[in-house]
């Protein structure tokens, strides 16, 4: 299948280049390690009783979104050694490309968010919801990659080199990881910084993680519809993949 093998070669680029593995799982890494340690300290008696846990589901989003951004600078390196062209000319479907493009990055993503998760078990962070809890976990951080890998792949057509790219990504992913409640909880914030953080859809992605990582029940009237929204999101992002791609062509 098409599909199969542009994701095949995707992956064996990926292990020719292993350095973008262990850049991208090196922040949320430190985060996860360093900063729920020293930061943990400071939020004793916010009722918070495990801050690493409660860091957990944020840091899973934010690897999500460094694996699946190395997906636009692997675009920029094909297109030097002109594998992006030629894969380009073949009688292969567009939308094939694409979505071979995308499972490569969500299976990158899915491997370094089951790292972090072991390296959170040794901060007694598990996941209390059992495992239908696992199941739904993967499921939202299945759509979560598969829409971030179709944004990134999409922007990374529409801009001209690496380091504009690698700036772009940055002004997204901070601004949208630092107002979401990845580091605090949200009943703190008034006025319009509180407004932004409900405005963020991956605030209430990161709730969800939260809820499946921390409580042992599970409730469906708050899953549910992150997972339609998400799924909305795939198939937005995917869509225009997609269009930029044939506009790629075009050009």
């Amino acid at each position: 299948m098409p599909v199969v093998n542009i994701l095949w070669r995707n992956l064996k680029w990926r292990l020719h280049n292993k350095f973008t593995i262990v850049i991208t799982i090196l922040q949320p890494m430190l985060w996860l390690v360093l900063y729920s340690t020293v930061a943990g300290q400071t939020m004793q008696g916010s009722g918070i009783e495990n801050y690493t846990a409660f860091i957990l589901p944020g840091l899973v989003v934010l690897v999500s979104f460094s694996t699946c951004s190395s997906n636009g600078i692997m675009n920029y390196l094909l297109k030097t050694n002109g594998s992006f062209y030629r894969i380009l000319i073949a009688p292969i479907a567009r939308n094939t490309i694409v979505l071979g493009q995308m499972l490569e990055a969500v299976l990158c993503a899915f491997i370094e968010v089951a790292i972090m998760c072991i390296v959170g078990l040794f901060f007694s962070a598990t996941i209390s919801s059992g495992i239908v809890g696992v199941l739904l976990i993967s499921l939202i951080v299945f759509l979560t990659a598969f829409f971030i890998s179709g944004l990134t792949y999409a922007i990374s057509l529409s801009l001209p080199n690496e380091v504009v790219y690698e700036t772009v990504m940055n002004a997204i992913v901070l601004p949208i990881f630092f107002l979401s409640t990845a580091l605090f909880p949200a009943n703190s914030l008034s006025g319009g910084l509180a407004i932004a953080v409900k405005l963020n859809p991956f605030t209430h992605v990161i709730n969800v993680l939260r809820s499946l990582f921390l409580e042992d029940s599970i409730m469906l009237s708050k899953v549910l519809p992150i997972i339609l929204l998400l799924i909305i999101m795939c198939i937005c992002s995917f869509s225009l993949a997609i269009w930029k791609l044939k506009d790629e062509i075009v050009e």
